[in-house]
């Protein structure tokens, strides 16, 4: 199993924007095969900066979702219209 950390900074006044896309993409996430669970975080402290945490059951199966058409719209989506930098991402291995 793994988790992977994905850390986006959105733009000034595109949380709920950010906040609902990720409800839709977490329909997504469930119908991947060897996704587990995920969550959105919010920092208390900066409004506009968010934690996904993802766990997979595999680093392949991860790997293959963010290589999908699916993934590649929602980030183009993010990268245009919602996102002020490139995202970050790290995975942890357990």
């Amino acid at each position: 199993m793994i988790t992977v950390g994905m850390n986006y900074h959105v733009l000034p006044g595109k949380q709920s924007d950010f906040e609902n896309k990720f409800a839709a993409v977490l329909d997504a996430l469930r119908k991947a095969e060897g996704h587990t669970n995920s969550t959105l975080w919010k920092d208390v402290s900066d409004d506009a900066s968010y934690l996904i945490t993802s766990e997979w059951s595999d680093e392949q199966a991860f790997v293959t979702f963010i290589h999908s058409a699916a993934f590649k719209e929602v980030t183009t989506w993010g990268k245009e219209q919602i996102l002020s930098g490139r995202p970050q991402h790290k995975i942890y291995k357990h």
